[in-house]
């Protein structure tokens, strides 16, 4: 970006103007921003003149020659472009630089515009046209304003009108900017308002956290100051702010309500008086007992602490209080739903490779809506045998988790990476925001998923068993991956392991030890495939987790009388009822019995074939006789016939 310099003496109140001059850059801080027109944030498209490369500002023309195109009645733009002359003016040359003029502007408004284009130009999230940004400017030259401050967003948005959009969607971004600057941020600055802006604090999104509904000043300060703490422990902004905000607001309304205007007055009478209402007002809903226990924690926390030594003895929630939990069936998917879903005609239906492949990953791999959309570009890793994970973070749990994927879903995602990559080579995530995204760092939203997902469902046209349109969320497929893998009786702590669930039950506690015992024994055992070569496979890390829960499933779905199954449970077999000549084959000296069964099956087999003139099925069963030989003298080299576990 080059600059026109136009240094001028400034004037004002101290403060924010202070901070404006301190902040803003020198190449910033001019009358009039020249910028390059293929600037990704305040460029964009040139215009479809050939030798003019001004950004298009309607039609594919920039505003100089869409004015000349509009004052020729509108003929076919491509015609248009072909024909006119590339300069504005005759005499003048093509410009090749995008202007913003803020001369027109007072001091003070003029430094507050140039910040946030300085802002809108560092974090790249979106664009900002000029010919957007010059409405902008000429809007607020003829406000009399000398400050974005001087009105509410809110404000400027109805003094503004409804049109022109993108112009009050900066200007409302630009006056947030210059709040944030004026204000500051971090807990110093933000932990006294009574209404926190949770981006100052880190968080992300645009999101407040609103105390002033608690009438009371002394909760509203412990309802703040749990808040805060609660937050410091990593709890996420709805578990830890939002939600317990909400609850506390009804629980203070209420003590308001009967002239209760401190802890002081919180008996163990007005808490049971306030869970019969509570109970009358919520019974039967989810909500309800997340209230009771937030509670319980807020008057503990401030025990605990020391916040309100004036708390009663008796003002506790006691286990007794807890309403029952309500426990909901799984939200799974018929099976012929899922068909439909499923179907290689009704996918291809979903024109946006990127949208197909979140679908199918939301579908086999279980993952929360979210965390597949945010996943990273660099999202998978293979283990020692070369079999495929997708990595992702549980954004709930807070934690990265593995979850096996097979070589058609592999090879999807490498498809979308090239894809990424010929967008933004220097993308981040693998589900890009396609528009306002320049560096391609910032995700599909969720709201813009669903939009496209329900088009999808629509264009399938999936029906119920009665014929009637199926509705379903995102999160139902995850519902439904669980249910399926119960179904086919894998163990409940594997299923927690694929799902990354968190696991407060006790039985699931005793699942993981009894597990743990499991994979003791088949991290000894000696694992060769159909060739007797070893099968080793890291216990160690990440991807030995992953590894084991992979194995845990073939044993539970793919078990054979004389082996385990190494082929993702989603994939169909090509070696159907010839394992040992299959590469995924994969057995232990446990299972030496059968072998040795088999091999003296196998040379009868291959006797009565050759007394029979047979040759192809003998030749066949050689094969199968010389693998189980080699097995054979691996297995029992290795561990003297015993199977591990066995009693020496």
């Amino acid at each position: 970006m080059s600059v026109v310099p136009a240094p001028r003496r400034l004037a004002g109140p101290p403060g924010l103007l202070e901070k404006l001059v301190g902040a803003v850059r020198p190449e910033f801080r001019a009358d009039e921003l020249v910028f390059d027109p293929r600037d990704p944030v305040l460029g964009g498209k040139p215009c479809l003149v050939p030798g003019c490369e001004r950004t298009a500002a309607g039609h594919g023309l920039c505003q100089g020659h869409r004015q000349r195109w509009a004052a020729a009645g509108r003929p076919d733009a491509g015609e248009f472009a072909a024909s006119t002359d590339p300069r504005w003016r005759k005499g003048t040359r093509p410009s090749r630089h995008e202007r913003i003029r803020v001369d027109g502007l007072p001091a003070q408004l003029r430094l507050e515009v140039q910040y946030a284009l300085q802002r809108r130009h560092d974090e790249r999230e979106g664009k900002a046209p000029p010919f957007v940004v010059m409405i902008m400017i000429r809007f607020l030259a003829a406000s009399g304003a000398s400050s974005l401050l001087d009105r509410t967003e809110q404000e400027w948005r109805e003094a503004f009108g409804r049109k022109r959009s993108n112009a009050i969607a900066l200007l409302a971004w630009s006056r947030r900017q210059v709040a944030d600057l004026a204000e500051g941020a971090g807990w110093d600055t933000e932990y006294p308002r009574d209404a926190w802006q949770m981006h100052r604090l880190g968080f992300e999104g645009r999101n407040v956290l609103d105390f002033s509904g608690i009438p009371q000043q002394q909760l509203r300060d412990l309802a703040k100051r749990w808040i805060r703490w609660r937050l410091s422990t990593g709890l996420g902004l709805e578990a830890g702010g939002r939600r317990p905000l909400r609850f506390l607001t009804r629980f203070a309304v209420f003590l308001h309500a009967r002239g209760i205007a401190g802890t002081d007055g919180i008996s163990r009478a007005v808490l049971e008086d306030y869970l019969a209402g509570l109970h009358a007002a919520m019974s039967g809903r989810r909500e309800h007992g997340a209230h009771v226990s937030t509670i319980g924690l807020f008057l503990t926390a401030v025990r605990q602490h020391g916040w309100a030594p004036g708390l009663p003895p008796g003002a506790m929630i006691f286990p007794g209080d807890q309403p029952p939990r309500i426990e909901l069936l799984p939200r799974a998917l018929a099976g012929h739903v899922m068909a439909q879903v499923e179907q290689p005609g009704n996918l291809a239906r979903e024109e946006n490779p990127a949208y197909r492949l979140a679908t199918l990953i939301l579908i086999r791999c279980g993952l929360r809506v979210s965390d597949a959309l945010r996943l990273p570009f660099d999202c998978t890793v293979t283990d020692d045998s070369g079999a495929p994970y997708l990595r992702y973070l549980n954004h709930k749990m807070k934690r990265e988790a593995l979850v096996p994927v097979d070589d058609e879903l592999l090879a999807l995602i490498r498809g979308q990476q090239q894809s990424v990559l010929g967008r933004c080579p220097a993308g981040t995530v693998l589900f890009p925001r396609p528009a306002k995204n320049p560096d391609g760092k910032t995700p599909v939203s969720s709201s813009t998923y669903r939009l496209a997902l329900y088009r999808w469902l629509e264009r399938c046209d999936v029906r119920d068993e009665h014929g009637e349109p199926v509705h379903l969320t995102p999160h139902q497929w995850r519902h439904t991956l669980g249910t399926v893998l119960i179904n086919r009786d894998v163990p409940q702590h594997v299923v927690q392991k694929i799902l990354d669930h968190d696991s407060p039950l006790m039985t699931a506690h005793y699942a993981r030890l009894s597990d743990k015992t499991v994979r003791e024994h088949w991290e000894k055992a000696r694992k060769v495939n159909a060739q007797g070569q070893p099968v080793q496979i890291s216990p160690d890390g990440p991807l030995g987790e992953a590894a084991w829960s992979k194995q845990r499933l073939s044993r539970a779905t793919q078990a054979l009388p004389n082996g385990y199954c190494e082929l993702p449970m989603v994939r169909t077999c090509p070696h159907a009822n010839s394992c040992l000549t299959c590469p995924m084959f994969v057995t232990t000296a446990e299972f030496l019995p059968q072998h040795h069964a088999q091999r003296q099956q196998t040379l009868q087999i291959i006797s009565a074939a050759e007394a029979n003139g047979q040759a192809r099925v003998a030749e066949m069963n050689e094969q199968v006789a010389a693998n189980l030989d080699k097995i054979i003298a691996t297995l029992e080299a290795d561990g003297n016939g015993k199977a591990p576990g066995d009693a020496p």
